[in-house]
């Protein structure tokens, strides 16, 4: 209840260019889903994603089974006004991501952020396995987290850093690692914050 309290606040007290994840167009987002390829009728899920524009990028490229994923019921509401109508093509769960019992399995799991906020063993064996039960036997995953030259706050909580070896060793069990690379985001106050992507498949 705490978490949720906190992404509450922070939805309802911070416009969505005061917060550091923030991006007008997510392209590295876009980019890996459009070079997998994923058919327009792929069922994907974008886990902690906020008001982000993930969801207006890919219903704009024709994207039609989407849900979204997010413990702060403002978020999803902001997100809701500002599709409009868009909006009905788009799932949205409010959800405390280790509380996801998903009902369907997804072709795509998409995290940018969400992931590194746990930072407690039990926390992350729990998300890896939510992971294994949601995705199809086909299925791949994106997971964006700060990297270790990367921030140890973001929205004044902790964050847990990862490098490569570290976030293939959480999901070897069911999924091969695809490739990883590094980006540095740049804030909306002119500061860059180093972030790790890490895509991976079902054995």
């Amino acid at each position: 209840m705490e978490r949720k309290a906190h992404w509450e606040n922070v939805f309802s007290t911070k416009t969505e260019k005061e917060v550091s994840w923030y991006q007008e167009y997510p392209k590295t987002s876009v980019d890996f889903i459009m070079a997998l390829p994923l058919p327009l009728d792929a069922k994907i899920i974008d886990i902690g994603g906020g008001d982000s524009y993930l969801m207006d990028a890919l219903l704009d490229l024709g994207y039609t089974n989407l849900t979204l994923l997010d413990i702060s019921a403002k978020a999803i509401e902001r997100i809701k006004h500002r599709l409009g109508d868009k909006g009905l093509k788009v799932t949205f769960i409010v959800s405390d991501i280790l509380d996801f019992e998903p009902s369907e399995t997804y072709d795509f799991w998409h995290d940018r952020a969400c992931f590194h906020f746990l930072t407690e063993a039990n926390q992350i064996e729990k998300y890896v396995k939510i992971v294994e039960r949601s995705l199809a036997r086909e299925g791949k995953l994106l997971v964006g987290t700060f990297s270790e030259s990367g921030p140890k706050k973001c929205s004044s909580l902790d964050i847990k850093q990862y490098n490569e070896e570290s976030l293939r060793l959480l999901f070897e069990k069911d999924f091969k690692l695809d490739g990883c690379f590094k980006e540095a985001h740049q804030t909306p106050f002119d500061t860059t914050q180093d972030f790790l992507f890490c895509g991976f498949k079902r054995k």
